[in-house]
């Protein structure tokens, strides 16, 4: 069983900045990106970004660019999404999840296993 551990959420003013992590417990061989997803009250979950563990190539929502990025610690088995200018729209839950390295798309829900408890992000005007 892989067991992820997201924290750095929390209350931040439009305009503010927040650093996510996401821990993973460990690593498998059917595992080969992680990804960051959010939902927000009555919506769906969403895809915000993904990075491969071997490269770290990334993918992100199209409306998230520019202002979210996300890294990788390989050593710490860490995930990180960098969040700046943060909107009130970016308030939800976030979670990370381990990317199934037989699914070729990273955008989808359904491409992904194991998933954390999530963070709360909240954007105040």
């Amino acid at each position: 069983q892989v067991q992820l551990v997201e924290s750095g959420g929390g209350l931040v003013q439009a305009g503010g900045s927040l650093r996510l992590s996401c821990a993973t417990s460990r690593r498998t061989f059917s595992d080969d990106a992680m990804g960051w997803f959010r939902q927000a009250p009555g919506k769906e979950r969403e895809f915000v970004a993904a990075i491969t563990w071997s490269i770290g190539r990334t993918y992100y929502a199209d409306s998230l660019k520019g202002r979210f990025t996300i890294s990788k610690d390989n050593a710490k088995n860490t995930v990180y999404l960098q969040m700046n200018s943060l909107k009130p729209e970016d308030t939800a839950v976030y979670c990370c999840a381990t990317h199934r390295a037989s699914s070729t798309t990273y955008y989808r829900t359904y491409s992904y296993d194991y998933w954390g408890q999530g963070t709360q992000v909240t954007v105040s005007s």
